[in-house]
């Protein structure tokens, strides 16, 4: 092959090398320490105090080939088929979005707002289930349930749950037909659905164009909220009276959401700024 790596050392130059200027130098450093700690089994520390380490030769081929597809764009999570979400690890695939930092934000406000909740939480749009999943962890009295239309984001949710040991109940369903049978009551509805209109993809990065799926991603600019008009007609029906609901929305979109909202008879409705200060979350009780 050419390429002599043998030490832990070695393989941080070589992937600096290789990803620079393709990724921000920072970037690097940290997709280094994940490689090496997914690839090797070992810790940041370990990884760091010991740059002298011998590698096995299986594991440099690994490292190589992780490498080779993170030149092409393809997000390191999608490589290595799992990420970290709320202190739990989450696999992904092509059928379903990478968990994102903000919605561990949404799941931590929820956590935060519930902690004795003895009710039932219901995820729409579930994806990997890593929403339903921290949930159903970190709020044990709750009875959690998610659902989703991609069948191969269901059998990965159910996975994941298996995976955290979590009780989650995670079924096919499509919010824009809802068959009324396979809901119950709850009190928490909790959605990151597709929120970013087709207008917008011109301003996105292409590795997630290109390797995410856009029907988890993108709505119609002719109508941005749809999929949140959904769900606010389901809660009419299934939301139990004093009930919440919880959403991750597009920034530009909280002020519609808000009306939306307050014109169905909520109350405490409250949009909430994301770490980088933009308008993500909308939160709203249901009265009567």
């Amino acid at each position: 092959m050419g390429i002599n790596i043998q030490t832990i050392k070695d393989i941080k130059v070589y992937l600096t090398k290789e990803l620079k200027g393709i990724y921000p130098d920072s970037e690097i450093r940290a997709l280094t320490i994940i490689i090496l700690e997914t690839v090797l089994k070992s810790g940041k520390v370990q990884n760091l105090a010991f740059p002298e380490t011998i590698v096995p030769q299986k594991h440099v081929h690994e490292i190589l080939r992780i490498c080779s597809e993170l030149k092409r764009g393809k997000p390191l999570q999608y490589i290595l088929g799992e990420t970290d979400f709320y202190n739990l690890r989450i696999k992904v695939n092509n059928e379903t979005l990478i968990p994102r930092p903000e919605t561990e934000e949404l799941v931590d406000l929820i956590i935060k707002e519930n902690k004795n909740s003895t009710g039932t939480i219901l995820d729409a749009g579930t994806g990997t289930g890593c929403i339903a999943i921290a949930l159903a962890v970190n709020l044990p009295g709750t009875s959690v349930s998610g659902f989703d239309i991609s069948d191969g984001a269901v059998v990965l949710a159910k996975e994941n749950a298996r995976l955290n040991n979590a009780s989650v109940n995670f079924f096919r369903a499509d919010i824009l037909n809802p068959d009324p049978e396979l809901f119950s009551e709850t009190d928490i509805i909790v959605s990151n659905p597709p929120y970013i209109t087709e207008s917008e993809k011109e301003l996105m990065d292409g590795n997630v164009l290109y390797f995410e799926p856009g029907r988890a991603l993108f709505v119609p600019d002719s109508d941005p909220l749809v999929f949140y008009s959904a769900m606010i007609k389901l809660a009419y029906t299934i939301l139990n009276p004093g009930g919440k609901l919880y959403f991750e929305i597009n920034e530009v979109m909280g002020n519609d959401l808000y009306n939306i909202l307050d014109s169905h008879g909520y109350s405490g409705i409250k949009i909430i700024k994301d770490i980088n200060g933009k308008d993500r979350f909308l939160k709203g009780t249901k009265n009567g």
